[in-house]
């Protein structure tokens, strides 16, 4: 009789455990963000340096748990033509799974017109946070979306390779805040 007792119990406990990594994985942690206050920036080929793009309908979700779960979606009107020719390209980026209920952002969709052709990725901004680059992906038709990709520095510290001199100084965990 103790037995299946305990064995409810293991399983009921299991279930539990289950439903709330689950939970916290999939909605936990994620909220909703407005709009950027300075809007999505592209960095410029002339310069160097970030540009605003008019954008309409932005929706966009966060977690503080990691850096690269930011995802947004925007329409602009400039067209591909006019990026590529003022925006800094990014190639070989494949976009970030989103959560099932972020309806607007669909990875497999977008990375279909990433090979397809009918969108391009541009360079948004560069370390957002340590070793994590923001990457805006624009479709023929105007529909923008966005995510963060850890680059080379980010890549290699967090699998534990050594940085190098090339990658800026990792912040320390025990600094103070300001």
């Amino acid at each position: 009789m103790s037995g299946k007792i305990i064995g409810i119990v293991i399983m009921v406990s299991a279930l539990t455990a289950g439903a709330a990594l689950y939970y916290l994985q999939i909605y936990g942690f994620y909220r909703e963000v407005a709009a950027p206050a300075d809007g999505i920036t592209l960095m410029s080929l002339l310069s160097g340096q970030p540009e605003v793009i008019p954008l309409e309908g932005y929706r966009a979700i966060d977690a503080d748990s990691s850096p690269i779960r930011y995802r947004a979606c925007f329409t602009t009107p400039y067209s591909l033509a006019l990026l590529t020719e003022t925006f800094q390209m990014v190639d070989d980026i494949t976009p970030r799974n989103a959560p099932g209920w972020f309806d607007c952002f669909d990875a497999e969709a977008i990375g279909a017109e990433l090979e397809a052709g009918t969108a391009l990725t541009f360079l948004s901004a560069k370390n957002v946070h340590y070793g994590v680059d923001r990457i805006v992906a624009i479709t023929d038709d105007g529909r923008g979306y966005v995510w963060h990709e850890l680059n080379d520095c980010g890549e290699k510290a967090y699998d534990g390779t050594v940085v190098g001199e090339e990658c800026p100084p990792a912040p320390s965990q025990n600094a103070p805040t300001q």
